[in-house]
C-alpha cells in the first residue's frame, strides 16, 4: 500500500471534508445565506465528532491523523470567526471581546506549541472536546437568535481547555498526540519520576 493510500482512511477523510467545507462556508457567508452557511456548519461539526471516533474504531488512529484533525480545527474555526462576521456582523460587534476571546483560545496553544516544538501540536483533549462542543452549541443559540449567556459560558470553558493545552505544551519534553488531560501528563511524569 502506497503511503498515500494509507492516508486516505475513513477518519482522515472525514477531517477533510472540513478544509472542502472552509471555503464554501466562506461563499454562503459572502453571499449572504445564512440558513446553507448554518446547515453546512453543522455537516462540518458533525464530521468533527465523527472522525476520532471512526479512528478509535478502525484501529486507524495516527500522528499524521491527529495533525490533520488539529489544521482542519483552526481552519473551520478562524473561517466560522470571519463568516460570522459577514453574516451578523451586529452581533459580532457586540460579542467581540468574547469572540477575541475564542480565536486566541484557538491560536496560542499552536503558538506556544510550536515555539516549543517547532511544529503544530495536536493534543485532542477532554476539555477541547468540551469546549468545541460548547462552543458549537451555542454559537447556534446566538447567532439563531437566542441569549448571549450561553456564548459567554463557552468562551470561558474554550480559555479553560487552551490554558491546559498551553500547560500540557511546557510540561512535555516533546511533542505527542492524543492526550486526554494535563493530570494525565502530570501522572505520568510523578510516575516516571519514581521509577528513576
Amino acid at each position: 500500500m502506497s503511503d498515500m493510500q494509507s492516508k486516505l482512511t475513513l477518519p482522515n477523510l472525514l477531517t477533510g471534508f472540513r478544509f472542502v467545507a472552509a471555503p464554501a462556508l466562506l461563499w454562503f457567508a459572502w453571499h449572504n445565506h445564512p440558513i446553507a452557511f448554518m446547515e453546512l456548519l453543522a455537516i462540518a461539526f458533525v464530521t468533527d465528532l465523527l472522525d476520532g471516533m471512526a479512528a478509535r474504531l478502525t484501529g486507524q488512529v495516527t500522528e499524521f491523523g491527529a495533525t490533520l484533525d488539529s489544521w482542519a480545527d483552526v481552519i473551520t474555526y478562524l473561517t466560522i470567526a470571519l463568516c460570522c462576521w459577514w453574516l451578523w456582523p451586529d452581533v459580532v460587534k457586540r460579542e467581540l471581546f468574547y469572540v477575541g476571546l475564542i480565536v486566541a483560545s484557538c491560536l496560542l496553544p499552536a503558538v506556544v506549541g510550536f515555539f516549543k516544538f517547532g511544529c503544530f501540536t495536536s493534543y485532542h483533549t477532554w476539555g477541547v472536546k468540551v469546549a468545541a462542543g460548547a462552543m458549537c452549541l451555542t454559537l447556534y443559540v446566538l447567532f439563531l437568535g437566542g441569549p448571549a449567556w450561553p456564548f459567554r459560558a463557552a468562551t470561558v470553558i474554550c480559555i479553560l481547555a487552551a490554558i491546559e493545552e498551553i500547560v500540557i505544551t511546557l510540561l512535555l519534553p516533546e511533542p505527542e498526540s492524543n492526550l486526554r488531560s494535563a493530570w494525565d501528563v502530570l501522572k505520568r511524569s510523578a510516575r516516571n519520576d519514581r521509577q528513576l
